[in-house]
């Protein structure tokens, strides 16, 4: 005889996609809640990583890959939230073999768009069935220590005029010191720029960073997009309202309303302790108190962008 006990094990585990899971909670998320706000329709999750143990790691990678962070744990947390379009982002484990990202963009379909991390061996026509996939941009990383990618700016520029033609934009991982150093190679570049995780700008300077300004000028353009994610990387103070990078967003947000989007950064590969991702999302009432503003970094900005119908 099947008991209650055992039934209700089974429905969590069937929930989770094969990861046993009570109801409501995700893996490497903390809290079990929903979130205060209530996410408008089409809501997006501009920035989260997919990994799955049937790829391998790069060989230039020794940092390891977490577990729970597959299609099916994803899923969960877009349950949480109330979150139906996303944009999966190549994390660094992967170097530049896609696979795994490509893969989960065949997964979710037409709700998710995808960021890939290419070197110049890359063929047109790879390019062209990656585009055909879902993939809107290439992720140019300055800050991490590795043996692909584009890591200088004459790189940067050589691979954006070869994703203008699909209309894609890059996505930078810099510091703000990086930022300021290159704002005239980035106002100039072919494509859109996506400044990731607040631009990495360095507490407590915060919004009068010489990074911060050259971020703002750059949005203020029509040449750059803010990603309003990962608060925790760069504060001071700490959870659960880290009110130092709290005060960047709001000044992204007061500056730049049409070049804000947000970003959950699921499974937060850079963090031992999780976050409670129903805390972080709800930080978008606190940097955006407008709805209509709220809409336009949750709905209509990333719509634009990664070209959703």
């Amino acid at each position: 005889m099947i008991s209650r006990r055992s039934l209700l094990a089974a429905s969590a585990l069937v929930l989770a996609g094969g990861t046993t899971a009570a109801a409501g909670s995700v893996p490497n998320s903390a809290g079990t809640e929903a979130p205060k706000l209530k996410a408008p329709a089409n809501a997006c999750d501009s920035h989260h990583h997919i990994y799955d143990a049937r790829f391998p790691v790069s060989p230039h990678w020794r940092g390891g890959r977490p577990d729970g962070a597959t299609v099916a744990d994803y899923r969960l947390l877009q349950k949480r939230l109330g979150v139906t379009r996303h944009v999966i982002v190549q994390p660094s484990t992967y170097g530049v073999d896609n696979r795994c990202l490509l893969d989960a963009l065949e997964q979710f379909g037409a709700e998710a768009r995808g960021i890939v991390v290419i070197d110049e061996t890359i063929g047109d026509d790879e390019l062209k069935r990656m585009d055909g996939l879902g993939v809107r941009g290439v992720r140019v990383n300055f800050l991490t220590s590795q043996s692909w990618g584009i890591t200088t700016a004459e790189r940067l520029e050589q691979t954006a005029k070869r994703i203008a033609p699909l209309g894609w934009h890059v996505q930078v991982l810099m510091s703000g010191d990086q930022i300021a150093q290159h704002e005239a190679v980035l106002a100039r570049l072919p494509v859109a720029v996506v400044f990731d995780h607040l631009g990495r700008i360095p507490q407590p300077a915060g919004l009068a960073h010489p990074g911060a300004q050259a971020m703002l000028r750059v949005a203020e353009k029509g040449r750059g997009w803010i990603k309003l994610s990962e608060p925790y990387a760069d504060t001071k103070v700490g959870p659960p309202d880290y009110p130092d990078t709290s005060a960047l967003a709001r000044g992204c947000v007061l500056a730049a309303p049409d070049r804000v989007i947000w970003g959950s950064d699921w499974p937060h590969p850079t963090e031992k302790e999780k976050p409670d991702d129903a805390v972080l999302f709800d930080l978008s009432s606190d940097w955006a108190p407008d709805p209509a503003i709220r809409d336009k970094i949750l709905v209509a900005n990333p719509a634009k962008l990664f070209g959703f119908a």
